[in-house]
């Protein structure tokens, strides 16, 4: 039986506003700075939430490989602020459902429902040849790790600040190898050959 390495990757800087934000100027760069990572992890496979954000940090990934994105709602954010909603209120939520993984929010999932369709995604998708990279959402990725590892596994920084852009989380099958690391977006060290 083959494995397959997953490699979750946060979507890139988006811009403050409700809805389904694009990517800031930034954001398109560490967008770019992660195909090109990804090109030379020899990605194979691409898959994508279907939220503007994912799509548009996707989209240099599938440019650089010349793989096609194969987007899956399972992969959106666990909630998504819309312009009715306050931001106070998203936010007050937002803080709920991470304290309360069974809690579910006006509009979206509980942070376990969110974490066991992430799962659920991930396992389906382990017959593909990998590395497979899959662009998702701080929020989901959080609960999937919550799920696989325990809410004492999970790094308090991310529980409290959510994921960095473009931070990439690894997985074996369903076993955690890495989580959020932010290496392929550090400036080379003018020292280095």
């Amino acid at each position: 039986m083959s494995v397959t390495v997953f490699h979750l990757v946060q979507h890139a800087e988006k811009r403050r506003e409700p809805g389904d934000p694009g990517l800031t100027g930034r954001g398109r760069r560490q967008a770019a700075a992660t195909a090109e990572w990804a090109w030379q992890a020899g990605v194979r496979a691409l898959f994508s939430s279907p939220l503007r954000r994912a799509r548009e940090t996707a989209q240099p990934i599938a440019s650089r490989t010349g793989l096609p994105i194969r987007e899956d709602a399972r992969l959106r954010e666990r909630m998504n602020r819309e312009g009715a909603q306050r931001l106070d209120q998203f936010l007050a939520e937002w803080a709920t459902a991470v304290r309360d993984r069974d809690f579910v929010p006006s509009s979206g999932d509980s942070s376990r429902g969110a974490g066991e369709r992430m799962r659920a995604c991930l396992a389906e998708l382990a017959g593909e040849p990998g590395p497979v990279a899959v662009v998702t959402h701080g929020g989901a990725t959080v609960d999937l790790l919550r799920t696989l590892l325990g809410d004492r596994a999970v790094p308090a920084e991310l529980m409290e600040q959510g994921v960095p852009s473009c931070a990439i989380t690894t997985l074996d099958q369903l076993s955690v190898v890495e989580i959020a690391s932010v290496a392929h977006l550090a400036p080379p060290s003018p020292f280095t050959a």
